[in-house]
């Protein structure tokens, strides 16, 4: 919750600063172009690209393997081509180098890292935390005897 806080007031901050900083170096005629031009290019991502991910979905899916990764490629190209979309220099940035293959792919190995290694942590924990196994099964109910009011 705090990251999240601290983050929507670092966030735009640091995208005025930039603005500022590119305004003072090319003028701001040109800033302003910069980001105008980024909104039609983040909308031609989605459409191109997110076209190309859900045919290699649908290729996935018809060779009866686990789409996992078209899925994950997908949603890095959703959120590139709307980080382009939403005005600022940082997350255009953001958003071309999740629209890159090579990029996208350091981006997708590091979410899978991620999610396994938080999976592997889950599941040791959930079976840590219930006490006692019954590995062979051997487990009888047993009548719990009745309170007295």
């Amino acid at each position: 919750m705090l990251v999240a806080l601290l983050l929507l007031i670092v966030w735009p901050v640091a995208e005025v600063f930039v603005a500022i900083q590119i305004a003072e170096a090319i003028g701001v005629l040109w800033m302003l172009l910069l980001l105008i031009v980024s909104w039609p290019l983040g909308i031609w991502a989605l459409r191109s690209r997110g076209r190309a991910a859900w045919r290699r979905l649908g290729e996935a899916a018809a060779r009866g393997r686990p789409p996992g990764r078209e899925v994950l490629d997908g949603a890095l190209i959703l959120l590139g081509g709307i980080l382009l979309i939403v005005p600022g220099f940082i997350t255009d940035a953001i958003g071309v180098f999740l629209l890159l293959p090579p990029t996208r792919a350091l981006m997708r190995r590091a979410l899978v890292r991620n999610f396994q290694s938080r999976l592997v942590v889950g599941a040791a924990r959930f079976t840590r935390g219930s006490g006692t196994y019954d590995v062979d099964s051997t487990a009888t109910d047993v009548d719990q005897p009745r309170l007295q009011p």
